[in-house]
């Protein structure tokens, strides 16, 4: 069935078919063979081959994902793959401590149509830029849920933890909800 957006361009589709491309096919020469088909044809080939060929994937493929993944895997490996024991290291470190991570006081202030969020967190021994911290919103009318990331503000001098704000705008505040991630 055809959807109603895409009638004019079936319309066309059918029209082009019955009045140029389908009597190519059956107007044939002495010899028998649709000339004006073949061109087409050959035409057709000529323009579209070069972006369906196995070379083009082959480049693409190669620019675009091989090259980018050989040089991902060296800076792995650099220095007897010390980049891959620091993420396990921070990993680690991250599971150890993340049933402690607790948020404290919530701050709201408006100013105008922007609301200022201001959160306490608590991340025991992690250092804020091992975690991200967000604020949430549910879609409206069905749509994709909100996600804001809030910046370290002020980092702990004492047990008082880590301040992290963010500033937003035009939704009410009691919508949004902090969250680890």
């Amino acid at each position: 069935m055809i959807q109603p957006g895409n009638a004019a361009e079936a319309v066309t589709l059918y029209e082009r078919l019955e009045q140029e491309v389908i009597p190519e096919f059956y107007a044939r020469n002495e010899r028998g063979i649709p000339t004006a088909w073949v061109a087409r044809m050959r035409e057709s080939m000529a323009r579209l081959t070069p972006r369906f060929s196995a070379n083009r994937t082959v480049c693409e493929y190669t620019e675009q994902h091989y090259l980018p993944a050989a040089t991902a895997y060296h800076l792995r490996i650099a220095n007897k793959g010390a980049f891959g024991r620091q993420m396990v290291d921070w990993k680690h470190g991250l599971q150890q401590q993340w049933d402690m991570l607790h948020f404290g006081e919530v701050k709201v202030e408006t100013r105008g149509d922007q609301h200022v969020f201001e959160v306490q967190v608590y991340l025991k021994d992690l250092d804020p830029k091992a975690v991200r911290v967000e604020l949430f919103a549910d879609g409206i009318n069905g749509g994709d849920p909100v996600r804001q990331e809030m910046r370290c503000l002020r980092q702990r001098t004492d047990a008082s933890g880590d301040t992290f704000t963010a500033r937003l705008c035009p939704r009410p505040a009691q919508q949004w909800t902090t969250r680890r991630e």
